[in-house]
C-alpha cells in the first residue's frame, strides 16, 4: 500500500485533515478504503510468526489494528501534533482507557469536579471500586489542584471548556502541577475540538476525544481517540485494548475519518454562528445568565484568548423561571432539535441537570453552576437567523 504525501511538518491542519494518513491500495482508489474485515492471512507460517512477535510490519487482527482505523489514528496524530494514537469504541472507551491502563491499586487520581457525567462516574465510582484513590478539586482554582497532590498522585484529569458550562481551565498552569508531582495530565478536548484547541502544546501528557461529537459531526456513529507520546501508547494503552478489546469498527474508523475532511470547515462555520447567537441571547430578558467562551464578559476570557484559537460551538444559557420555564423553551423549538449529543450539523439543545447531569445531587449541580433553568445549545449548520429567531420565538414561551 501507498502512502500520502502529506505530513505534519509540511502542511497546514486544513490540508492535514483531507490527505494526511491516506493508505492507498493496489487499485490507487481516491477515497480512502474501506477495509471490512476481521484477520488477515500471511504468505508463509514464518511470516505470521514475524508478524506477531512485530519484526515484520503489518495487520494481524482488526480488534487492535486495520488499514482503515490506522488511517483515522494517523490523520488525527498529525492535526493533534501527536506521537501515537489509539481509537476506541466510543468517547468513553478512550477517557476510561486513557484514565485507568496506566494505574494500579494504591495510586490516586486528581481530577476538576467539572466533568461529563459519565467521566466523573470512572472517576468517583468506577476507580475506587479497584483501590484507586481519587480527589475532585474546584479545576479553576490552582491551588486546590497543587493541595490535592499525593506522593501515590499518578494522573491529574480535566476537561476544557467544560461540559456544560463552558468554563475554561489552565491547562499550561495545570500541567506544570500535575508534572512537579510526578503526574501526567489527560484532558478531554471534545469542547475545544482540535481546530480551537492543543492540549499537548499547552503541555498536556494525554489528550481524548469523543470522536462521536464534531469529529464525526454529523450524528452517524459513536467512536473515540487517545492521543498521547509513543512511549505512553506503547507501554500503557495498546496491549490493554488489544487485551481488553474498547475497539473501533473498521466502518466506524472510515466515517469518522471522512468526518474529518470537513471539521475545520463545519467548526469555524458553527462557532461563527454561536457567537452571533450568543450576542443576541445576551441582552434577552428571559436569560439570567450566558456563558460563551468567545465573548469579553467570559469569566475566564483572558485564559481563553492564551490558550484557544477559537470561541466554541456551544452556548450556555439560563432561562428565568427555571426548570419549567426551561422545558417551555425546549418544547417550543422548531429547528433545534432535544437531543444530549453536540457537536451536529444539526442544531441540538439539552438539559443538563436532567439528562447529562442528572444523577448529581442538587448541591453539586448548584456548585458547578448548573441551575434547572440551564440550557446547553449546540450550534449547528443552519442559517443563523433562523436559529436566532426559532431560540428568540421559543424564549417568548418561558
Amino acid at each position: 500500500m501507498s502512502k500520502s504525501p502529506a505530513s505534519a511538518a509540511q502542511y497546514r491542519p486544513e490540508t492535514r485533515l483531507v490527505h494526511s494518513g491516506t493508505l492507498r491500495s493496489q487499485y490507487g482508489e481516491t477515497s480512502e478504503a474501506l477495509f471490512l474485515t476481521q484477520g488477515y492471512v500471511y504468505a508463509s507460517a514464518e511470516e505470521c510468526e514475524a508478524r506477531f512477535k512485530g519484526e515484520d510490519p503489518g495487520f494481524i487482527y482488526s480488534r487492535y489494528s486495520n488499514p482503515t482505523i490506522a488511517m483515522f489514528e494517523q490523520r488525527m496524530i498529525e492535526l493533534e501534533g501527536a506521537e501515537a494514537a489509539r481509537s476506541a469504541a466510543t468517547g468513553m472507551a478512550a477517557v476510561t482507557t486513557a484514565i485507568l491502563a496506566p494505574l494500579k491499586t494504591g495510586d490516586h487520581v486528581v481530577a476538576s469536579r467539572a466533568l461529563f457525567g459519565s467521566c466523573l462516574y470512572v472517576v468517583q465510582d468506577l476507580l475506587p471500586r479497584y483501590g484507586i484513590e481519587t480527589t475532585l478539586v474546584d479545576g479553576l482554582d490552582l491551588d486546590q489542584w497543587q493541595r490535592a497532590v499525593k506522593p501515590n498522585t499518578k494522573t491529574f484529569f480535566l476537561e476544557s471548556p467544560t461540559n456544560p458550562t463552558l468554563d475554561v481551565l489552565d491547562i499550561p498552569a495545570i500541567a506544570e502541577i500535575a508534572h512537579k508531582g510526578g503526574a501526567r495530565l489527560v484532558v478531554d478536548n471534545v469542547f475545544a475540538t482540535p481546530i480551537w484547541q492543543s492540549p499537548l502544546a499547552l503541555g498536556a501528557d494525554v489528550v481524548v476525544y469523543s470522536a462521536t461529537k464534531h469529529i464525526d459531526g454529523q450524528g452517524r456513529c459513536l467512536g473515540g481517540i487517545i492521543l498521547s507520546s509513543e512511549a505512553f501508547i506503547a507501554e500503557h494503552i495498546h496491549n490493554f485494548m488489544r487485551q481488553t478489546g474498547p475497539s473501533i469498527s473498521p466502518f466506524n474508523a472510515w466515517v469518522l475519518l471522512k468526518g474529518l475532511e470537513t471539521l475545520g470547515v463545519r467548526v469555524r462555520a458553527q462557532t461563527d454562528t454561536a457567537a452571533r447567537v450568543a450576542e443576541v441571547l445576551a441582552s434577552h430578558p428571559k436569560i439570567s445568565r450566558l456563558i460563551y467562551p468567545g465573548r469579553a464578559d467570559h469569566p475566564q476570557a483572558a485564559l481563553v484568548k492564551k490558550q484557544m484559537r477559537g470561541g466554541s460551538t456551544l452556548i450556555g444559557f439560563e432561562v428565568k423561571g427555571g426548570k419549567q420555564a426551561a422545558f417551555r423553551v425546549l418544547n417550543a423549538l422548531r429547528l433545534a432539535r432535544i437531543s444530549n449529543n453536540l457537536g451536529d450539523a444539526k442544531s441540538l439543545v439539552t438539559h443538563p441537570a436532567t439528562t447529562t447531569h442528572q444523577r448529581l445531587k442538587p448541591e453539586d449541580r448548584a456548585a458547578l453552576g448548573i441551575s434547572e433553568g440551564f440550557i446547553r445549545f449546540s450550534a449547528g449548520l443552519e442559517h443563523a437567523d433562523d436559529l436566532i429567531e426559532d431560540l428568540t420565538a421559543a424564549l417568548e414561551k418561558a
